[in-house]
This record gives structure tokens, C-alpha cells and sequence, in this order.
């Protein structure tokens, strides 16, 4: 997935023009962008929605976290729905994840629904805690698909006045939940996925940070704003010329019998280069069967 658009779930508006969005997921929120009187009827949308949107982008749902009281009833009414995937907000740990993995598997088994079909996003970072803990993911679940992380609920967990300086990047704090996201979802084998820009009307920022993200090894960003998604699919769509080199480095160590390096053109290739050409022809794979 390489962009995953946030569609309030109490938002019939919203929600439809999620669908148009060319996000390659929908995350149907339950939990922010949805006040507490609201809850039970977004959970009802929710689930009317995805009954009705199958075929279209992956449905994933944002329900609220493990230490709310409002889990159980989130899943009781989306599960049966059968959406692709859980994004569990405030995860402080891959203990978080395993305890989610549990209470799916009930509701999966009384819905009818296969074990293990459902997935799990943990946003990662949002609690020092969760941030501390970020190399515990690793093995926790066969339903993980994937980890991000938030700069604002941890900014206010901790206190800070900002989370970027005056030139625009992450100060030292987040600059660290970042980097620990990137190397945490690497650790666990799933997608590395880019947080939120909040201030979507600045394309130009947003663009540099998103490019900066694929750079540095996410694969995928979250948005906010249907004007997001299609930046966020052009920047993690690995570029013709890319993909033609990763082929040739992927071709060129087939030939000569998988040694541990070879000669392209002047220039050495050794294991590294063809596990990331491996990994960038799979993402591109990904992308031309949207």
C-alpha cells in the first residue's frame, strides 16, 4: 500500500469521496475525527460502508485504543463487515498488538470469517512508551502487515512545543520515533509507513517531505486530504528507470549463477544492491496490478 487516506467514519461525504480518491486503502476512523456521542453511529456507518464498498481500495478501520473501554465494541460492530484490516492507535508495544490478535480471533471465528484474515497497522510512536518499545513487533503476529507512527499525540504526551523547527523538519524527539518506525517495520519483515502531513495546503512541503520519506525507506505515507494521494502514489511508485535497473541487477545475478557479487557496466553489485532491486521490483509489481 502506498497511500492509506483517513475518511472519518460518521461522514457519508467523506467517506464516498474516499472511494474516488485513488488511495490505495481507506482508514475509516473511529477514533479521532469521531466525538464520543458519535461513536455508535459511526461504528454503524462503518460497517454499512464497507459491506457496500467491497473491490474498490483496502478497508482498514482505526479503532479506538486498548486502554479506552471502546475497543471490544469497535470490533463487535465492523468485524463481521469484513474489512481488510485494524489500525490500532497508541500501541505501546508488540504485547498491544498480540492482545489485539486475541480478540480478533473471536470475532473473526463468530462472524465466520477465516482466522487470520484480518490485519493489523499499529501506530507506534504516540506514548513514550511506544516509542521505547518499537523493536517489539518482531514476531508478534502473522496478521501484522505493517507499522507507522504520529508526531502529535506524542508531542502532546510529552509536552512539546512543536514538532518541527523553524526550517520545517522534525526536531531530535520525532526525528527518533521516525527512524525508529523505518528500522522497527524492517525488523518485523512489514511495510514501513509515513505519518500524516497536517498542513495539506502546503504542496510543496509536502512533496520534499514525502520524497524525504521514500528515501529513507518508507514505502507508503497516510494522508489526510484526497488532494494527498496522488502525491503520495507518484513519489512510492518506483520510477521506470528504477525498476529497468533493479531488473538488470536481478537478471544479471540469475546469470551468473546467484554469486555473492557481479560486474554491471564498469560497476560491482554485491547481496545488498540485489536484495533492495528485489524489493523495489516487488513494490513496482504491486503498484502496476492497482
Amino acid at each position: 500500500m502506498r497511500s492509506l487516506l483517513f475518511v472519518p467514519a460518521d461522514s457519508e461525504k467523506k467517506l464516498a469521496k474516499g472511494l474516488g480518491s485513488g488511495a490505495d486503502a481507506l482508514i475509516i476512523d473511529l477514533e479521532d475525527s469521531v466525538a464520543l456521542a458519535n461513536k455508535e453511529a459511526a461504528r454503524r456507518m462503518a460497517a454499512e460502508f464497507i459491506t457496500s464498498a467491497k473491490g474498490g481500495p483496502a478497508l482498514y478501520v482505526r479503532v479506538n485504543d486498548l486502554a479506552s473501554g471502546l475497543t471490544d465494541d469497535d470490533l463487535a460492530a465492523v468485524i463481521g463487515a469484513g474489512p481488510a484490516g485494524i489500525m490500532l492507535p497508541k500501541s505501546n508495544s508488540g504485547e498491544d498488538v498480540a492482545r489485539l490478535a486475541v480478540r480478533l480471533r473471536v470475532h473473526e471465528a463468530e462472524a465466520g470469517i477465516a482466522d487470520g484474515t484480518t490485519r493489523i497497522i499499529p501506530i507506534v510512536t504516540e506514548t513514550p512508551a511506544g516509542v521505547l518499545a518499537a523493536g517489539s513487533y518482531a514476531g508478534t503476529s502473522s496478521r501484522l502487515a505493517g507499522l507507522t507512527w504520529g508526531a502529535e499525540d506524542l508531542s502532546a504526551e510529552i509536552g512539546a512545543a512543536s514538532t518541527r523547527d523553524e526550517d520545517g523538519r522534525y526536531t531530535d524527539v520525532f526525528r527518533f520515533a521516525r527512524v525508529s518506525t523505518i528500522l522497527a517495520a524492517c525488523a518485523a519483515e512489514v511495510a514501513p509507513i509515513d505519518t500524516v502531513f497536517p498542513n495539506f495546503r502546503d504542496e510543496a512541503a509536502f512533496l520534499r517531505d514525502t520524497r524525504e520519506g521514500a528515501r529513507d525507506g518508507f514505502t507508503g505515507r497516510m494522508a489526510i486530504h484526497p488532494a494527498q494521494v496522488p502525491v503520495i502514489n507518484e513519489v512510492f511508485t518506483p520510477s521506470v528507470e528504477a525498476t529497468a535497473e533493479a531488473r538488470a541487477v536481478v537478471e544479471a545475478f540469475a546469470a551468473a549463477g546467484n554469486p555473492g557479487v557481479v560486474a554491471i557496466d564498469g560497476k560491482m553489485y554485491d547481496r545488498p544492491h540485489l536484495k533492495r532491486a528485489e524489493r523495489l521490483l516487488a513494490r513496482a509489481k504491486a503498484a502496476g496490478d492497482r
